[in-house]
């Protein structure tokens, strides 16, 4: 079994091995900030810009994913959508797609948690994909279990194969951006893709 740490826009590498199955989402860890849960990395025409999720008082330790509130002082809804907006009309499927994403960056969430698994349930119907489990409690990980949850690096084995990328005209393949730079450059040729990365 994979264990994932809920996300914001996950990595290509989150989605394909959220592909691969049985997953279950951690609905009882920690925060960790910086990481893929309030984090995510898009490509513009200057290169790759993260965009985070603002969290109220993320610098407390141990505070449970399910107790952490977003901050709206700042407009990072605003500007993500720009961002996203910006980097991504051009691409070949962002009107398709544009309209499932944009409620994400109107409609206001309470909580870190509920809007990264709001987001994922749209992910999963867009990509085909079952939505995984969620625990209440902690999970401790198993022998055989895949442990998602550690703040890391992209994994050293990973690789997606290279697909036409936005602004490829001028700057190299980007591997292992969001999950929305693969959609809204390959629409229902994502899931395909996802299977083909190696893992």
């Amino acid at each position: 079994m994979t264990i994932l740490p809920a996300a914001y826009l996950p990595s290509i590498e989150y989605c394909a091995r959220w592909a691969q199955g049985p997953c279950v989402v951690d609905g009882g860890e920690h925060f960790v900030k910086r990481s893929e849960r309030n984090r995510t990395h898009i490509l513009t025409a200057g290169g790759v810009l993260a965009l985070t999720v603002q969290a109220v008082r993320a610098n407390r330790p141990r505070t449970p994913m399910r107790d952490v509130r977003i901050d709206y002082s700042k407009r990072w809804q605003h500007q993500h959508w720009t961002a996203l907006v910006s980097a991504y009309k051009a691409s070949p499927y962002f009107d398709h797609y544009a309209p499932r994403f944009e409620p994400f960056y109107t409609r206001r969430y309470e909580f870190l948690f509920d809007y990264d698994l709001r987001l994922m349930e749209t992910i999963a119907e867009l990509l085909g994909l079952p939505m995984p489990a969620v625990s209440e409690a902690y999970l401790t990980a198993d022998e055989g279990d895949l442990d998602l949850r550690p703040k890391r690096k992209e994994g050293a084995d990973f690789a997606s194969p290279p697909y036409i990328q936005v602004f490829s005209d001028r700057l190299p393949f980007t591997p292992n951006l969001s999950i929305a730079d693969l959609l809204f450059c390959e629409g229902p040729q994502s899931p395909a893709l996802l299977k083909q990365c190696r893992l």
